[in-house]
């Protein structure tokens, strides 16, 4: 299918209802004069100069702007624009970081992300998707938290409006600029692994995040990291100038927002997350994150490794490997594993997640077989690679049905 095509198939009119602004004022979205501008007409994103384009879905996930320097390098190496990441993909991104900065004490780690992730195309029925085009996906051989990923994120793809981009201290974390018509190119960087150096580097890092899961009584999940990070009202993916281990309290200098109510924060977690009412929201984490109050330990080696950005010359990692445009599906048996749960067996033919015939990752082997058959029905993140994405239509409940426009922006934003 031509870019054209995909472009003006997955574009439309921005629906974002008053639930939605209330929730983003709520977030502290709104504190700011000008930093969203809600779209009005337009059909195609057309954002002014300075402002990028983004979703509600992906706010609400951690993403902030200016972006941390992390996900920039990301967004560089893969060769990616923000709006062809899917909700998921930020919130794992979002926990990446957290866990990095909380939890093991050391800056985001680009040789940690390669050994436990590796970038898929999302599609379905042979249709290349720009919008939500890529997948971020744990690799089959490595345990990782569970995250409980929603089977389905209804209608995200229409809450899009624009974010006012930012600088600090005249470093380059800016968001690249829109391109609603730019092809997505699978790179090398999409399948690249850690090195042997590499690996000895973080040996100690995996091991602890095995311990974070493992420790009897104090096992750390997913959910606890997003659950901390959406409570302590810093956006893990926004360029801050503390790291969370120096996470000040209700003074922080970068928080977004004052605290939610109880009644706020475990809504927010069940809407981004397969929680249902009956499941327990978690208060606090298992293991106490670092932070201002709990200090790293002395000698603490912080380790720095970001994703390679250009200096006077292309990254190798960036080359093409191939143009996923046109998209081929394989059969069932021979597509990854999704992230899904039980229940959402009866919708495999509608997942956007299935994998191009080129994007068997190379440490999919056998003997992981067994391992990804017992993932695939548990409704987690763990041993699993692409989450599934929205796949059913949007269901609309009475307090959302009035599209938010201008002059409610207006209202707000005064």
């Amino acid at each position: 299918m031509a870019t054209e095509d995909l472009k003006l198939l997955e574009w439309e009119r921005s629906k974002i209802s008053n639930q939605d602004t209330n929730l983003l004022k709520k977030l502290g979205f709104l504190r700011k004069e000008k930093m969203l501008i809600f779209p009005d007409e337009e059909s195609f994103p057309t954002p002014g100069i300075g402002y990028r384009v983004t979703f509600i879905d992906h706010l609400i996930r951690g993403l902030s702007s200016p972006i941390h320097e992390f996900l920039r390098g990301l967004l560089f190496v893969y060769g990616l624009q923000l709006h062809q990441l899917t909700p998921n993909s930020i919130l794992h991104i979002s926990i990446f970081i957290t866990l990095c900065e909380c939890f093991l004490g050391t800056q985001p780690n680009w040789a940690l992300w390669k050994r436990i992730f590796l970038v898929r195309r999302n599609s379905s029925h042979n249709t290349a998707y720009n919008v939500g085009g890529v997948v971020i996906c744990v690799r089959p051989d490595v345990e990782y938290f569970d995250v409980k990923f929603p089977d389905s994120i209804q209608g995200w793809r229409k809450k899009w409006l624009y974010i006012r981009e930012e600088d600090i201290d005249s470093q380059e974390y800016n968001i690249a600029r829109f391109n609603g018509s730019e092809k997505i190119l699978r790179r090398r960087s999409w399948d690249a692994e850690a090195t042997d150096e590499e690996k000895s580097a973080i040996e100690a890092l995996m091991k602890r995040i095995h311990e974070l899961q493992n420790t009897r009584d104090k096992e750390l999940s997913g959910i606890q990291i997003t659950a901390y990070f959406l409570r302590i009202r810093v956006q893990p993916l926004q360029a801050r100038k503390n790291p969370l281990w120096m996470y000040a309290g209700a003074k922080d200098v970068d928080r977004v927002s004052k605290d939610l109510s109880v009644k706020d924060l475990e809504k927010l977690v069940r809407k981004i997350s397969s929680l249902i009412k009956k499941d327990a929201i978690p208060t606090s984490c298992c293991v106490e994150p670092y932070s201002g109050t709990n200090a790293l330990p002395k000698n603490h080696k912080i380790i720095s490794s970001l994703p390679p950005l250009p200096e006077g010359g292309e990254v190798e990692e960036r080359t093409v490997v191939t143009d996923d445009a046109q998209v081929t599906s394989r059969p069932e048996s021979e597509v990854a594993v999704s992230h899904k749960s039980a229940a959402s067996s009866e919708r495999e033919a509608e997942s956007e997640a299935s994998e191009s015939t080129h994007s068997i990752p190379s440490v999919v082997s056998p003997r992981n077989k067994r391992k990804r058959i017992d993932a695939e029905g548990s409704g987690t993140s763990k041993l699993s690679s692409c989450p599934i994405e929205e796949t059913a239509p949007e269901e609309t409940s009475p307090e959302e049905e009035e599209p938010f426009n201008a002059y409610d922006a207006a209202l707000v934003s005064s």
